[in-house]
């Protein structure tokens, strides 16, 4: 019996200690992402003046990003860093932009 509650302890401080690590590293993730959107916004809010409205000038670019970025999210959910939830807020975040 007492292997079994060691075990059971083991198990226990294991999962804590994994649960821990995986919110810290997603809250951590979630600030990058916020600060990088924060950075994205004034930028693509501005116009060049020599382009005309909605010439569609630079469209690959950004299409590239944007799977560059969703790519990268699918690695965290594969990892297990980022839930279902998150995994799905993110995408649509990305694919709106």
């Amino acid at each position: 019996m007492p292997g079994l509650l060691r075990g059971i302890a083991r198990t226990a401080v294991i999962a804590g200690t994994a649960t821990s690590v995986s919110n810290r590293v997603s809250r951590r993730q979630a600030g990058r992402w916020a600060r990088q959107e924060e950075q994205q916004e004034p930028a693509a809010q501005e116009e060049p003046a020599d382009r005309e409205p909605g010439s569609g000038g630079g469209g690959g670019v950004g299409m590239d990003e944007k799977l560059a970025q969703l790519r990268q999210l699918g690695e965290l959910k594969s990892q297990g860093v980022l839930s279902e939830e998150e995994f799905d807020q993110q995408k649509s975040r990305i694919l709106n932009s």
